[in-house]
Order: C-alpha cells, then sequence, then structure tokens
C-alpha cells in the first residue's frame, strides 16, 4: 500500500545558455515540460510544470561533476568535457544537440611538426591525440581566446572544438586534423541509475521517440 508519500522529482543537470534553450523543444517532445527553461531570469533551480523533474542550471563544464556525485540523477554534457575529464558515468544516449567537432587547427600551410607546441583547454585530449601518433607534443593550457597563441608564437597550433569555422578563418588558420564529433549526451550516476531505473528508463525511451520523430 501507497504511504502517500510525493515521489521525489528525477533531478536532472543542464548547462547553462544556448545549449538549455536548444535542449528545451527536445524535452517538450518527451513529453517533459521545459517552459521554466526559457523563463528569463536568473533562477538555478526550476521544475518542470508537473513537478517530476526538477533541473539544475549549471556551467557546462559542471554538469558531470554534480551527476557523479549524485546531486542529480541526470545530466546533459558536451561529450568534450566527458573525454577530457574521464567522469565515471553511464552515457546513455546522444541527443544530437550542440554538434561540432574538436580538431588540431593552426596557420594556413602548417606542415607535419615534429614537436608541436600545442595550445588548448583541452590537455587531456590533445597529448592523448598527439601520444596516439607517436608525437611528443609540448601541450600548454589556455582558458580562452586559444585562436591567439598561434597567431602571437605562443603555440605552433591549437586542439579545439569547430562549429562553423568561421573564427578560424578570419584568423588565417585551418583545420589540420579532426579529433571526434562533439555533442551533448545524457549521462547517469551510475548508482541512481540502478536505483531509479524505473523511473529513468521511461524518459530515455521518450527522448529516444523524440529524437527517431521527423
Amino acid at each position: 500500500m501507497s504511504d502517500g508519500a510525493t515521489p521525489r522529482p528525477l533531478t536532472l543537470a543542464i548547462p547553462k545558455g544556448r545549449v538549455a534553450l536548444a535542449l528545451a523543444p527536445l524535452l517538450e517532445r518527451a513529453g517533459i515540460s521545459a517552459a521554466s527553461l526559457l523563463a528569463d531570469d536568473r533562477r538555478l533551480i526550476r521544475q518542470s510544470d508537473d513537478g517530476t523533474v526538477r533541473f539544475l542550471l549549471l556551467k557546462p563544464d559542471d554538469v558531470p561533476t554534480y551527476v557523479e556525485y549524485g546531486v542529480a540523477d541526470l545530466g546533459l554534457s558536451g561529450r568534450d568535457v566527458l573525454l577530457e575529464r574521464r567522469y565515471d558515468l553511464y552515457q546513455l544516449l546522444d541527443l544530437g544537440v550542440g554538434v561540432c567537432r574538436m580538431v588540431v587547427a593552426g596557420p594556413e600551410g602548417t606542415g607535419d611538426l615534429a614537436r608541436p607546441r600545442v595550445a588548448t583547454k583541452f590537455p587531456r585530449i590533445a597529448t592523448e591525440h598527439f601520444a596516439k601518433k607517436g608525437i611528443q607534443a609540448e601541450v600548454i593550457y589556455v582558458g580562452g581566446s586559444v585562436e591567439l597563441a598561434p597567431l602571437v608564437g605562443l603555440a605552433d597550433v591549437i586542439v579545439d572544438i569547430v562549429e562553423s569555422g568561421a573564427t578560424l578563418r578570419e584568423n588565417h588558420l585551418e583545420v589540420l586534423e579532426h579529433i571526434a564529433d562533439i555533442s551533448t549526451v545524457l549521462v547517469a550516476n551510475r548508482s541512481l541509475y540502478k536505483l531509479r531505473h524505473q523511473e529513468v528508463a521511461p524518459l530515455i525511451a521518450r527522448l529516444e521517440a523524440a529524437l527517431a520523430a521527423p
């Protein structure tokens, strides 16, 4: 017999900004009211209209951390963050949102480099990419404006995310190598996924149906 307790909502960690706006229509198609995500205010905790899902709005880099530590049951994270940080999470579903590429880029006409100096926000990805090719790169962490590094001599090339490539072209840089395709992935805390599987499984099924719908 039910004890009358209200079920705890599933907590979904979502990156703030344009990714959240892009995800809202997909969530709606999956039957999850996402109107609160579109509200123009500064609330970091929001809830679906029916109270079944609680949203945590976070910086993209922080989403997997909140999921790994069990503060959120599920999260929507960029594959770039997952590749760089190697979180212990289930990767359940590629949502096809925020599609871009992780690449090596450099000044136009850059040839093969024996020991390149690489500027990047993704030192692990960069190091592993060049190591697989037998190249010992010198990797320099740069937090922003990565494209500037080869223009002023800080680095020979960069490893970064490219969407349209416009910024590269405007700075006379070009893609030299493709490393990985990047998009938004639904991730789950391993323990909570098992404990709340009966609640999580239908949500995943609805998201899969929404992605498959024309």
